[in-house]
């Protein structure tokens, strides 16, 4: 639900494309190595948007106080190889969960990840939705206004990060 409440916050001048990551088999160094044409189609199709990418929006929840294992499985299939579509590329990392913490363990996991391929990660302003249930409606729009607030200025230092105004 925070994912779709993004698109209405950025500038028209914006666009953002979601690259859905379910059909990518989990990832084998066998199929990266040597050739890159081994790699499978879906990994090649989603490291193919990244690279299209200014920058990433990763919205995640919190699986067992950390990375959840599809999205880190994606990750990883984007981050082999001298042709990584994530090195040095501008990142905004956000969650929501039910519980009290707003996926702070999860984001706390990807800061060793952002480091090790030198992306520009925005850790001001986080945007750590907690208490989900009731800050979303039952159409799924997000209805809180401080978090509403939150998001509209950590979008608006990525993107001027990232030089869109």
């Amino acid at each position: 639900m925070l994912l779709n409440t993004i698109p209405a916050l950025l500038p028209e001048s914006v666009t953002m494309t979601v690259l859905p990551f379910a059909d990518i088999p989990l990832y084998n160094g066998d199929q990266d190595i040597p050739a890159r044409a081994a790699r499978p189609e879906a990994v090649k199709i989603f490291r193919e948007g990244l690279a299209a990418a200014d920058g990433i929006i990763i919205v995640s929840p919190e699986y067992n106080y950390s990375i959840p294992g599809g999205l880190k499985n994606a990750i990883d299939w984007a981050s082999r190889g001298e042709d990584s579509p994530l090195i040095g590329k501008h990142v905004s990392l956000m969650g929501a969960t039910p519980g009290q913490w707003g996926t702070v363990r999860m984001q706390l996991a990807f800061l060793p990840i952002f480091n090790t391929l030198k992306m520009q990660h925005l850790n001001k302003f986080e945007v750590f939705v907690s208490q989900a249930k009731k800050k979303f409606d039952e159409e799924g729009r997000l209805i809180d206004n401080d978090t509403i607030e939150i998001l509209k200025k950590h979008l608006e230092i990525f993107l001027a990060g990232i030089h869109y105004q």
